[in-house]
């Protein structure tokens, strides 16, 4: 069974940092193309981040230059490092296998950021 599982969303006020993690079982995490989604309340689903599994990575334009992608495949896991964060990047979080038809779904976590 895949599973992906996102953990370190939380509270942080503008300007500050949080660490999201997302632990990959059940697939060949290493030979797999991993993303980062979120979606706030009202908006549509929106592609965050994306890193191959050769380390290509690709960022949002809104989050480019804040947000850093990177994976330990010996964890089996896909970080975002979220810097300088934005009233706007409140959302829940999730991280998905490219390609996905639906990668808002299941549990994500929940980032709230407040001035």
């Amino acid at each position: 069974e895949v599973r992906l599982v996102e953990s370190g969303g939380g509270s942080a006020q503008t300007g500050g940092s949080l660490k999201l993690s997302c632990l990959g079982s059940g697939f060949a995490f290493d030979d797999s193309d991993m993303e980062w989604y979120r979606q706030a309340p009202g908006n549509e689903c929106e592609l965050v981040s994306t890193i191959s599994s050769d380390g290509r990575i690709h960022y949002a334009g809104s989050v480019k230059g804040r947000f850093t992608i990177s994976r330990d495949n010996a964890k089996n896991t896909v970080y975002l490092q979220m810097n300088s964060l934005k009233l706007e990047d409140t959302a829940v979080y999730y991280c998905a296998i490219d390609p996905t038809a639906d990668p808002c779904w299941g549990q994500g976590t929940q980032v709230t950021v407040s001035s």
